[in-house]
């Protein structure tokens, strides 16, 4: 370990269980001396299995739906007491689709769904910001950091609405980045994270397709759930002051692959 957090103080939203990314982060976030309050929806905690995250990295969990004001409000003046101080950090890990968990085509959705999808995915960051903004409850060079897959830019057909919420997200992130960075001092970025096996990803329609072509595709692999939170700590760390307004691609090199030599190989054999 490199005590690159030693000091700091954040908030974690999204650990559901050891396979979340953001579970992942937290544990790195402990080892590297930070301290943070844990946050997931009521249902979520519910599912969960956070206690044993809190008890092994010595924090305290807030209950928070993220789409509501009110409950950011509470988390943050919560989070503060008992941190002792403002906020150095935070993760944004939260998304969902309706359309996708009801297997509704993405040109036939319910529009019920599409709002409460982009609400939870979406705007929820703004939300989170908006709080942590007015409140003035970041410290000067704090960092956050929201979680984003390249179906943002790219077409993966069966990643339904969650590729709009996720362009949003990223949108949200530059857009409110540019506030936070002019009054506050504080970052803002995504990250575009290799599909990675956890509970949401799982959930997606041809999710082991995505998986196996992106490590074929991939000139390093795909990037694992620890290895993305080990960047996440690179991000909230010192060492990336001036990185802000990035949507930052942790994806083995996949995103700026046209084809390979494993790819060309395999269709010149089935031709």
């Amino acid at each position: 370990m490199y005590n690159l957090l030693k000091g700091k103080k954040g908030i974690i939203f999204g650990a559901l269980n050891e396979h979340s990314i953001a579970w992942k982060v937290a544990e790195r976030a402990h080892e590297e001396g930070a301290t943070f309050v844990l946050t997931n929806a009521p249902v979520a905690l519910r599912m969960g299995e956070l206690n044993e995250l809190a008890a092994k990295t010595g924090s305290q969990i807030i209950a928070a739906d993220a789409t509501s004001i009110d409950d950011i409000n509470n988390l943050v003046e919560k989070s503060i007491e008992i941190l002792g101080g403002k906020i150095d950090f935070v993760l944004h890990s939260i998304g969902m689709s309706y359309n996708v968990r009801k297997g509704k085509h993405y040109t036939d959705p319910n529009y019920d769904f599409t709002t409460k999808g982009w609400d939870i995915s979406a705007v929820s960051f703004h939300k989170v910001m908006n709080v942590l903004y007015h409140k003035k409850a970041m410290n000067d060079w704090g960092s956050i950091v929201a979680l984003s897959y390249m179906a943002a830019q790219r077409v993966f057909p069966d990643y339904n609405d969650m590729a709009d919420n996720k362009a949003y997200l990223e949108s949200i992130a530059r857009s409110f980045g540019y506030y936070f960075g002019r009054d506050y001092k504080v970052r803002v970025n995504t990250i575009s994270q290799s599909p990675t096996p956890t509970t949401a990803g799982n959930g997606v329609k041809g999710f082991d397709g995505f998986t196996a072509y992106a490590e074929k595709m991939s000139p390093l692999g795909n990037a694992s759930a620890l290895e993305c939170a080990d960047y996440t700590i690179t991000l909230f760390s010192d060492l990336t002051k001036k990185v802000t307004l990035q949507n930052l691609f942790h994806d083995g090199g996949f995103s700026n692959m046209g084809v390979n030599d494993l790819v060309m190989d395999k269709f010149i054999e089935d031709k």
